[in-house]
């Protein structure tokens, strides 16, 4: 489902912290009072009846084990669950899904409403509901039970918006992925297109560090290659802090699933069964066309151009709600346009820009729910075929020692003579869609010679060493982002691998060499050893060269050349990011291949400088720079540098970290506090007994007042890992508190 990508993007950008619930559109009930009191007597007594049949077991980490007779008691459980600890998060997922985010935070908001509103109307979605297969919407009934139940028990909870959920609603964010799918239509365009510019539609999220990657790191290992005999699975998110939440769900329908649930969702996103595992990583094929439309007015109506003939864009007057500055309700009515390839969202040369892109939100639900009980190879290549989620690549595993992968799944076909990265001629029939590839034509492994299988959101020639899929047997849609340097590394850590554990396989994900700098750091010390010897640089810069130099690229807390290999190279980006842009290369291959050597060594002196004005010398360790703080609920975090924090050893996935710890937030303090990158980690073996560890970053609870805000906080920061706790028996050896919904 197209729209499930915007959530991460949503998380980092800056929501205020209203409370307020505002006027709602018609089909959602938005009252506090009128929507509690609303509940039947009918109503109350399912609800009570399911939440009777649910037990939700806390282990000593808060962490939400559900259990449930059948799969709709365990989602009713789930989402209770999830309301428990973050409700704020759950309800501006959906929010934000729906097109409703001015209505909370103002005028600034509607065009990232109006671009979802391009896709998300609840006449839609509630027809799509009343269409889906009976046991789909059981779940979905229950999922907005849980949710109800949670908020009628709850009444010292102020909902921002949405006091009352409805069934159909699990439609509007039904995939759960962290990619960019409606992300590719700029809200600056879109606004320019269809309004004149009110204030700035974007937050200021500029920062003095690169942009975080974007994406996730995935292994699967072959019982070959693994101690025990058994596969082994990584799954290692890389997404903006306190994104998913840790559950685990189990019916008597023969689910049990543990993992990562995107806060609202009511299927583990990332996770495994006690038979087989998947972890999702971004950067598949290429799934996003546009098309120039040759655009005609005629007596105020418009039409397009297409083969031999003029159609009509399809006109859909659509109206804006937005919250004013005194609270009171205001809207702007505007009317967006279609052709039959999709939305209008921007113009360009004369020409009026179409977007195309997967939109199959049951389809993508159903898809996003099979996965979790497929226990095996057969069944979850099943769910695949449904060819809906066009976010992610997958790498899988599973007990009876299969190891694969997916390179993306949703791959349109098309006519490979056309440059698909940019925009194509939308008259012309030629460029035109052909249906999807079956999977079998897509880019995929299984079970390859070498024992092992990564993705790092780097392009899948690598992924497998010499049994990688082959470049030249495949068009080049399918595959949408180059090699980067998490991939080197991880095809270096895993090439020669034996004998790995859930401890060595921890470890490897963990590795502490830094890829980026293998060429950066030469090239340095060959610039500094051509200075004429009374070029003052020679003298000013020989201790940081020196360092450099003797430098074993592993990053580590107390390590100094961190430091100043990290602050070098984000004055070099911070420089001449510009100029990559413009060249369309990834930053940091750019200041690799394209600086000279003033510029190289101008960035060394910042550097040095910039760390001698912010912590007193350059001679500062990295993990007195480098911290992990969480010290509010809010979904915008702020840092303080006078309040308590913890040393984290690995760096941004931007040097070649296959940990991956970033800033995305606007820096407003002296040290560096991680908010994207790695944030729920786990590593599973799947034998007769599942076998797995993991950690969270921060903790399971959203609010502060919670022992389990922050209790993995410590653990995280030095890459420690908890025990998981999956077998019933497990639990209650473990337990912090069994209850039922309500209770």
């Amino acid at each position: 489902m197209i729209l499930s990508r915007f959530a991460a993007t949503m998380l980092a950008t800056t929501l205020a912290a209203s409370t307020v619930p505002a006027l709602a559109e018609p089909a959602v009930k938005a009252t506090k009072a009128s929507a509690r009191s609303s509940a039947s007597t009918a109503e109350l007594a399912r609800w009570q009846k399911t939440a009777n049949g649910v037990t939700i077991m806390r282990d000593k980490w808060g962490i939400p084990h559900v259990f449930g007779k059948r799969d709709a008691d365990a989602v009713f459980g789930m989402i209770y669950a999830q309301a428990e600890d973050d409700f704020n998060r759950v309800e501006l997922n959906y929010i934000n899904a729906m097109g409703r985010l001015a209505e909370v935070e103002g005028e600034k908001e509607i065009w990232r409403d109006l671009r979802m509103k391009l896709y998300i109307q609840p006449a839609d979605m509630q027809a799509k509901y009343a269409a889906s297969p009976a046991w789909l919407k059981e779940l979905m009934n229950a999922w907005a039970d849980g949710l109800n139940f949670y908020l009628h028990t709850h009444p010292e909870v102020k909902p921002k918006l949405l006091t009352r959920f409805e069934p159909w609603m699990a439609l509007s964010f039904s995939e759960g992925s962290i990619g960019g799918d409606i992300e590719e239509i700029s809200l600056k365009e879109l606004e320019a297109f269809y309004g004149k510019t009110l204030q700035p539609t974007l937050a200021d999220n500029t920062n003095a560090l690169d942009a975080e990657p974007r994406g996730s790191n995935g292994f699967a290992i072959a019982p070959k290659l693994s101690a025990s005999g058994h596969p082994l699975l990584l799954i290692n998110p890389h997404t903006s802090f306190y994104f998913r939440p840790e559950i685990h769900m189990v019916s008597e329908q023969g689910l049990n699933a543990y993992g990562a649930v995107t806060w609202g969702q009511f299927f583990i996103y990332q996770g495994f069964n006690e038979r087989a595992g998947w972890m999702h990583t971004s950067g598949g094929g290429d799934v996003i066309d546009e098309y120039l439309e040759t655009v005609i007015e005629r007596q105020g109506k418009y039409f397009y151009k297409y083969g031999g003939e003029e159609r009509a864009l399809r006109a859909v007057p659509l109206t804006l709600p937005f919250r004013q500055p005194d609270g009171k309700m205001g809207n702007r009515k505007i009317t967006v346009y279609f052709s039959h390839h999709g939305p209008i969202v921007r113009g360009q040369d004369g020409k009026w820009v179409a977007v195309k892109m997967m939109d199959e939100p049951v389809k993508a639900l159903t898809q996003s729910w099979s996965r979790t009980k497929a226990k095996n190879y057969q069944a979850f290549y099943q769910a695949m075929e449904l060819r809906t989620n066009s976010s992610n690549n997958t790498v899988y595993a599973d007990a009876d020692g299969n190891i694969a992968y997916f390179h993306g799944n949703f791959i349109p076909k098309r006519d490979p003579k056309f440059d698909w990265s940019k925009p194509v001629d939308g008259s012309n029939p030629a460029t035109e869609w052909q249906g999807l590839h079956a999977i079998p034509e897509t880019i995929t492994l299984f079970n390859p010679a070498s024992g092992y299988i990564s993705n790092t959101n780097n392009w899948p020639f690598s992924s497998s060493g010499a049994n990688s899929p082959k470049r030249e047997a495949y068009p080049a849609y399918m595959w949408s982002l180059p090699e980067n340097a998490r991939g080197r590394h991880a095809e270096r850590v895993l090439k020669d691998a034996k004998g790995l554990t859930l401890d060595s396989l921890i470890a490897t994900a963990y590795d502490s060499y830094l890829t980026a700098f293998e060429p950066l750091v030469p090239q340095l010390t060959k610039d500094f050893d051509a200075l004429p010897p009374n070029d003052a640089r020679k003298t000013a810069l020989a201790e940081q060269v020196a360092l450099l130099r003797a430098w074993d690229l592993r990053f580590a807390a107390n390590s100094v050349p961190t430091s100043l290999a990290v602050y070098w190279g984000q004055e070099m980006v911070a420089a001449h990011s510009a100029r990559a842009r413009a060249a369309g290369v990834p930053t940091v291959d750019f200041i690799t291949s394209s600086l000279n050597p003033d510029e190289r060594l101008a960035a060394l002196e910042s550097a040095g400088a910039k760390l001698t004005r912010d912590f007193g010398t350059w001679k500062t360790p990295w993990g007195e720079i480098n911290r992990f703080q969480r010290i509010s609920g809010d979904i915008n975090q702020e840092y303080d540098d006078g309040k308590p924090s913890w040393p984290v050893a690995f760096t941004s996935a931007n040097w070649g970290s296959l940990a991956s710890f970033g800033m995305v937030a606007k820096q407003k303090t002296k040290r560096i506090y991680g908010d994207r990158g790695n944030s729920f980690v786990a590593v599973v073996e799947f034998g007769p007994k599942v076998k797995a560890k993991s950690i969270l970053a921060g903790g399971q609870s959203g609010n502060p007042a919670s022992k389990h805000f922050a209790d993995q906080a410590e653990m995280y920061s030095r890459g420690e890992f908890k025990d998981v706790l999956f077998y019933k028996q497990d639990i209650e050896k473990q337990l912090e508190r069994k209850y039922h919904p309500g209770q």
